[in-house]
């Protein structure tokens, strides 16, 4: 809910970094609740797309490659427009797993070491592209792993079926 609220402008409107109001290729530039502002060590924002329909890397086909195109360019532009840094200096990913289902990027400073910015959670923007660029179904084919804390109910999941 906390998505929508923010996609309707119903909450943080005023944190609002970029909008692109397109209903398809379009998405809400926000600062991670994890970031405090003051301080381009730490920047962290997140992108938000307007579409309902994609909830997480699994879902994303080259169909969507004008949204995720659209977020990689104008994330990065608003970025260095709003606060000087360089697209150089950031790290553009999505998670998988990620923490809500509704497909978010991920935009922290190169040198800041987020949470979940480590190579079995994130995947880079730019290669997400270039994989579906080369196959349109790259990511319902693929095997993506991924770490589990052994409190996650997913990973009882695996335990039990025995793949732990």
């Amino acid at each position: 809910q906390w998505v929508y609220n923010i996609l309707e402008k119903k909450a943080e409107a005023d944190r609002i970094v970029h909008e692109n109001p397109d209903p398809s290729n379009g998405f809400v530039l926000v600062p991670d609740l994890k970031w405090n502002q003051n301080q381009l060590e730490d920047l962290y924002l997140i992108a938000l797309v307007h579409r309902r329909d994609i909830k997480s890397l699994r879902d994303l086909t080259a169909e969507h490659l004008p949204l995720l195109r659209n977020v990689l360019q104008e994330g990065k532009e608003a970025i260095v427009k709003r606060f000087g840094v360089p697209s150089s200096q950031l790290r553009i990913y999505l998670h998988y797993q990620p923490s809500y289902q509704h497909l978010h990027v991920h935009f922290t400073a190169l040198g800041y070491d987020a949470p979940g910015s480590s190579v079995e959670r994130a995947h880079l923007l730019a290669d997400v592209i270039d994989n579906l660029a080369m196959d349109s179904m790259y990511y319902q084919k693929r095997a993506l792993t991924f770490p589990l804390r052994a409190d996650e109910p997913l990973f009882k999941k695996f335990q039990e079926a025995g793949k732990v």
